[in-house]
């Protein structure tokens, strides 16, 4: 038999482990609930339109040059990986992509593209700006969706919405190559 000690000793054994239980529980609940939620991307923002341009790309080439690209700094100039120019990035994504060899300028690019308005442009068409006045001095390269790849010169190769008020208002030119 169990002296009154030894059974009240027994109870608060059973009741902390009741309470332990509860509390564990509680608590595993509580840090599983904490560790468990989910951040997703509104679609709506221009990373996440950025990112949809890219995956819609008909070619695989051009998607894998872009990411290869894609951080690399501004450099007047520039021609690799150190640093490239909005010309020289257009240069060598339309040689390595398309075969196309175009001037080593953007004016000089832009005379050899023909028109086209900006609602019938295609993968790999030419966007030119004239942030500095009348000539162009800004080339990018057309993706799909609104969306064009350039080196900016503040950012880098840089995928970019070309509806953003600040393209709108100084786009001067876009086209094919002839």
């Amino acid at each position: 038999m169990y002296s009154v000690f030894q059974w009240q000793s027994k109870r608060n054994n059973m009741i902390k482990t009741k309470y332990s239980f509860w509390l564990i529980l509680i608590l595993s609940l509580v840090l599983t609930a904490c560790g468990s939620k989910k951040y997703t991307v509104k679609s709506d923002t221009k990373a996440a339109k950025a990112a949809d341009a890219m995956s819609n790309l008909k070619s695989k080439q051009l998607y894998k040059f872009i990411t290869d690209w894609t951080g690399v700094k501004y450099r007047f100039g520039g021609l690799d990986k150190n640093g490239v120019d909005c010309s020289g990035f257009a240069f060598l994504l339309e040689k390595e992509i398309y075969g196309i060899t175009l001037p080593r300028i953007s004016r000089e690019q832009a005379k050899a593209v023909n028109k086209k308005s900006i609602d019938n442009l295609k993968e790999g068409d030419l966007v030119f700006f004239s942030f500095g006045g009348n000539d162009v001095d800004h080339v990018g390269v057309y993706l799909n969706n609104g969306f064009f790849v350039h080196a900016s010169t503040n950012r880098g190769v840089i995928v970019d919405d070309l509806n953003l008020p600040v393209y709108q208002r100084v786009l001067v030119k876009s086209g094919s190559v002839n």
